[in-house]
């Protein structure tokens, strides 16, 4: 017999939905989201489509219980990175307890299961309280959608459920995207007196950048999350072989950790340029912040984690209470004032060119949801 929820599962990975923001005149959320509105229509929630940005929507519906109560919302993202080298990205193949395909574990797996959970738990009504189930957009860039689904819904705990391999995800990374400037002089490259080299002052740059990162990486680790770190990512530079480079550009990603001051890799940068400039008046340099999120960490005391985790259990996981190294859509939400974990399918291939989700996992995590649902609401 087939699973309903997996046949979800497959018909949403048929769709492309992969981010415009990544991929130039790429399909965007808009089909993903319609049939995951007809799904919650036809479950029986109240749902509302709203624009996060033009022709991206989100999806949100609305379970409201026959009395008054807490609420609880699952959120997940439909965007999904790009695609190339991929064969067959949209055609979801069934294979050894697995369902292989774009976005299949990152992360319409948690996307089916939260649908069908929400489903289940309206077929039965909900006595008290209210159920949120929203499917966002623009997670893979800017998170524009769960920017959107705060400004306008609330909620007394969340569930997102991106991939945790049914791990109750408890804190995550943060990070800064940041640009390095050094700025030299152009001359004829026989002519040294003239020029100023970029290229060769942004290797000083680099050398205290390296010393920087082994020494965020000594420093005492968080439990759950390890050290904060730092890489260079590109660099950029000069115009031709017989000219002295005039401008050098580096980016640079900085990994934060929970409680870490906001700025503090630009600041940490910025520390490094005022000292070379002080070592040398002809250096010259700046750096600017290009975009950046802080880590998360639920407060130790939050009954949310230990519900799930026994949710979890009673439907057959062993979950861990872990924390995760890539950032999520849970920060934006608990910047709002709702308390979110991370619960998810495992799977392998975030972002690769061979992706898929374990299909049991998703089973589990449905009923998980469920059973979290009905002690949370009282339901």
């Amino acid at each position: 017999m087939t699973d309903s929820t997996i046949s979800l599962l497959e018909a949403l990975v048929a769709i492309d939905s992969v981010n415009p923001s990544l991929v130039a005149g790429a399909a965007g959320e808009r089909e993903v989201a319609r049939r995951i509105a007809v799904e919650l229509i036809d479950a029986g929630l109240k749902v509302h489509v709203d624009d996060a940005a033009p022709g991206r929507p989100n999806v949100i519906g609305l379970l409201e219980g026959r009395s008054p109560g807490p609420a609880l919302m699952f959120c997940g993202h439909m965007d999904t990175v790009g695609v190339t080298g991929m064969r067959d990205p949209f055609r979801p193949v069934e294979r050894d307890g697995r369902v292989y395909g774009r976005g299949a574990q990152d992360m319409k797996g948690g996307l089916a299961a939260m649908v069908a959970a929400a489903a289940t738990i309206a077929k039965d009504g909900l006595p008290r309280g209210r159920l949120l189930v929203a499917a966002v957009v623009d997670e893979e860039h800017a998170s524009v959608g769960a920017e959107a689904l705060v400004r306008q819904w609330r909620a007394d705990a969340a569930v997102v459920t991106e991939p945790t391999g049914l791990d109750v995800a408890v804190a995550h990374k943060g990070f800064e995207w940041i640009e390095v400037e050094t700025i030299g002089r152009a001359a004829h490259g026989s002519r040294p007196r003239d020029g100023r080299d970029a290229i060769l002052r942004m290797g000083r740059v680099l050398g205290h950048l390296e010393s920087l990162d082994r020494r965020l990486q000594s420093q005492p680790a968080h439990p759950l999350l390890g050290t904060a770190s730092l890489h260079a990512s590109t660099i950029a530079g000069g115009q031709e072989l017989s000219s002295y480079p005039e401008r050098c550009t580096l980016q640079v990603e900085r990994r934060t950790l929970p409680g870490e001051p906001s700025g503090v890799g630009l600041a940490e940068i910025r520390g490094i340029v005022d000292r070379l400039r002080e070592e040398d008046a002809e250096f010259a340099a700046d750096a600017r912040l290009m975009f950046g999120r802080g880590g998360y960490e639920i407060a130790a005391a939050h009954p949310l984690p230990e519900l799930l985790t026994r949710a979890a259990a009673a439907e057959g996981a062993r979950p861990q209470r872990v924390g995760m190294s890539f950032w999520s859509d849970a920060a934006i939400l608990a910047a709002a004032g709702i308390p979110t974990v991370l619960f998810g399918p495992g799977g392998a291939g975030l972002h690769s060119t061979e992706e898929y989700v374990n299909v049991d996992d998703v089973r589990v995590c449905r009923e998980a949801l469920v059973r979290l649902a009905r002690e949370f609401l009282g339901a």
